[in-house]
């Protein structure tokens, strides 16, 4: 028999939608065949949420909750917007989002436990039901021992200030007056959301997108006028101001602050810290914007429509 691997398990639960535990059963049953297990879970009457498993959800909303020091964010995608809108599936999310606040991970909150079954199952049942594509797609925690997590809904739906279109949780640590750090943390998750910075600072880009940018900017160098026949030292030092510039575009702390561009992220956390009475240290941020980084197929209206008329 083959070896159910983890990442065997992971493969078909993208394919499909359907749980984790429900994906290694069909695993097991079908030798470790990946296409026999989408026909194995189809017999057994999730063939709604496999068919439709390869459809992009690149629609949606964004999901946050809030505990005393802690909060949660979720994306949960589906198909089209018009599903985005609906009430069930917009409690849905709002669901998943008070669940993920005491998950230790997006697997842990895919198996925990919502309305007698796991999160997962409620999920495909989603797609049963409303009958299209609809993924958890990722979800992220943070908290702290003494402050704030601070959070901000963009583009909210109706009636729901903790569901959106983008949304943003900042981990403020301190022993300051709490407003402070509470309107400190508003302000600068508001900031997040409309300046989308990489990494809290410099060290946490990540190396390969640092390399990627230096790669542009020196072929860009390189057509420059300017810098026709300038000696190495002189191209490494506009590569290195260009560089600058980069990270401050992307780094928040060191960002133009939105709401005061005279100052930065940084110069204005230190200057609510005076108000605070003690320093203020953002720990961390994390944004979800609905759709990120899914890429969303486009088909010919002729074909989607011939597509349509063919039997099943």
């Amino acid at each position: 028999m083959a070896e159910i691997t983890a990442a065997l398990v992971k493969d078909l639960r993208e394919k499909t939608g359907v749980g984790m535990m429900d994906c290694k059963k069909a695993l097991a049953e079908t030798e470790g065949n990946l296409e026999a297990a989408v026909d194995w879970l189809r017999a057994k009457g999730l063939s709604k949420a496999a068919k439709k498993a390869d459809r992009a959800a690149a629609e949606g909303v964004v999901a946050i909750a809030l505990g005393v020091n802690d909060g949660a964010v979720i994306e949960l995608n589906s198909e089209t917007d018009f599903v985005a809108r609906n009430v069930d599936f917009q409690k849905a999310a709002g669901d998943f989002a008070k669940i993920a606040l005491g998950a230790h991970g997006h697997d842990a909150l895919l198996n925990a436990s919502h309305a007698g079954a796991k999160v997962s199952d409620a999920v495909t049942q989603l797609v049963a039901t409303i009958g299209e594509n609809i993924t958890l797609r990722r979800s992220a925690k943070l908290a702290v021992q003494s402050g704030a997590i601070a959070a901000y809904v963009h583009s909210k739906v109706d009636g729901a200030d903790h569901i959106g279109r983008i949304a943003v949780l900042v981990a403020l640590e301190s022993t300051g007056d709490k407003a402070v750090i509470e309107s400190l943390g508003k302000k600068v998750a508001m900031h997040i959301a409309s300046a989308n910075p990489l990494a809290l600072n410099e060290s946490e880009i990540d190396a390969d997108r640092v390399e990627r940018e230096k790669t542009v900017l020196l072929e860009q160098i390189k057509e420059d006028p300017k810098a026709q026949g300038k000696p190495q030292q002189v191209l490494d030092k506009m590569l290195e101001g260009r560089m600058r510039k980069f990270f401050e575009e992307s780094v928040l702390l060191k960002q133009a602050f939105v709401l005061n561009p005279d100052q930065t992220v940084e110069a204005a956390v230190a200057e609510a810290a005076k108000t605070a009475g003690a320093p203020i240290k953002i720990a961390g941020f994390v944004r979800f914007a609905v759709g990120e980084g899914v890429e969303k197929k486009t088909d010919d209206f002729a074909a989607e429509v011939a597509a349509m008329t063919k039997k099943d």
